[in-house]
């Protein structure tokens, strides 16, 4: 395909079977591409079943850091797709890695949801924050406010919080600035997310964002597009970037995602991208297919037969 965005054409017939001979592995985002909401995207239980018949190896891979990978394999199942938990991952799961890679022993303190402080309770890693803190609120009556923080908390893990809120903020401002060495990681900086069939809405950047206007400083950032769970997915597997496809609904996170670490890239329209947005004289960052949804994909499945799949 053309590197100019503007001269994008939707995928082919010919380049589907392409795609399906070239690669080995398909890792798919969750919210916009096969589901959104709590409503499957038709096509998706077809083209993941296609997908393994034919010996392909399916991941999937999100930036949603509400739920942890357990919850994300019910939530798979109660929508009729097959998944094993050792094929999800998320953001959420992401951090709570990266901090057992680097042999973490000290808290993490939270602004996210049960997500986060599951996956950090899997790998053995103490929690405060999070859904706990949803209802607490500074006092300001005295006219002079303290905050007082756990001196243990060595991380703040910042990903999407439906109940963010100031006494959160605070908090965690408190533990970078006072609490030495303390590491401010986010699960991913979206600006918005796929929550509901009809809308968007706020995603983790919101909150990220608030973080990074307090502290003045940026996080490590260890969802998409960071190369960290790629990299774990590729080593699990034992394939080679370049054997795998990104399938996604986003360009600043899956596609970006895809294209910085030499895997193909096919985008959705079913989520935050738009064909406008895609084909904007602006727009740099450029997939390597693009079509309306996962379930065109179905229309060569009767070709496939015919084919030799690598």
């Amino acid at each position: 395909m053309s590197s100019e965005a503007s001269s994008l054409q939707p995928i082919t017939e010919d380049e589907k079977l392409e795609m399906i001979q070239k690669y080995q592995a398909f890792v798919f985002d969750l919210d916009g591409t096969l589901w959104k909401g709590s409503t499957l995207i038709k096509g998706a239980t077809e083209l993941l079943d296609l997908l393994r018949y034919h010996g392909k190896k399916v991941f999937f891979v999100t930036n949603n850091a509400t739920m942890s990978r357990a919850a994300y394999l019910k939530k798979f199942q109660s929508l009729g797709l097959k998944a094993q938990q050792d094929e999800i991952y998320g953001s959420a799961y992401a951090a709570a890695a990266w901090l057992k890679q680097k042999k973490f022993q000290k808290k993490v303190y939270v602004i996210g949801e049960y997500g986060i402080v599951d996956e950090m309770a899997s790998v053995g890693i103490r929690t405060l924050g999070g859904p706990e803190d949803a209802g607490k609120y500074v006092d300001f009556s005295s006219g002079d406010p303290h905050m007082e923080v756990d001196r243990e908390v060595g991380a703040v893990v910042v990903g999407l919080d439906r109940g963010i809120n100031y006494y959160k903020v605070q908090y965690a401002l408190t533990c970078l600035l006072e609490n030495p060495g303390c590491m401010f990681i986010a699960t991913n900086t979206d600006s918005r997310g796929n929550f509901s069939q009809a809308q968007e809405w706020a995603g983790a950047g919101t909150m990220v964002g608030a973080l990074i206007g307090a502290s003045e400083a940026e996080p490590l950032v260890v969802g998409k597009p960071s190369s960290f769970l790629l990299d774990t997915i590729c080593k699990t597997a034992n394939i080679g970037k370049e054997q795998v496809c990104i399938v996604g609904d986003r360009l600043d996170t899956d596609v970006l995602w895809g294209n910085k670490n030499g895997c193909g890239t096919l985008l959705v329209l079913t989520g935050v991208t738009s064909e406008e947005l895609l084909k904007s004289p602006d727009n740099k960052i450029v997939p390597t297919y693009y079509t309306e949804t996962i379930g065109d994909m179905l229309s060569i499945k009767d070709k496939l037969s015919s084919c030799v799949i690598s």
